[in-house]
């Protein structure tokens, strides 16, 4: 299961950024049309909240997680939720955790 984690965390970082760069191509980096974007009709914005609430509850999940010493600690993995994604941060972490358990 490792090394699954590994390759879905990667492909989890690469595809989104194809899309992110294909909306950079087309307006610049203009953060409040990207955000006006995650909401312009009712499905973008249900899956804009889907995701962002996925990702409050893996945050906190995390952070429950960091009181054994041996999990890996959230911050890293909030970092790219926020940069990447949680199709990167959530198969990362759990690449980690599996890492720790298998040493």
């Amino acid at each position: 299961m490792k090394n699954l984690y590994l390759i879905l965390a990667i492909l989890g970082g690469i595809i989104p950024y194809l899309f992110f760069f294909q909306f950079i191509q087309l307006e610049g980096v203009n953060i409040p049309l990207f955000i006006e974007s995650l909401f312009v009709n009712g499905a973008a914005a249900g899956f804009s909240v889907d995701l962002l609430i996925s990702s409050f509850v893996f945050w906190f999940f995390m952070f429950q997680e960091s009181k054994v010493s041996s999990n890996p600690k959230p911050y890293l993995y909030v970092i790219i939720n926020l940069t990447i994604g949680l199709s990167c941060a959530l198969p990362a972490y759990l690449y980690a955790k599996a890492r720790v358990k298998n040493t």
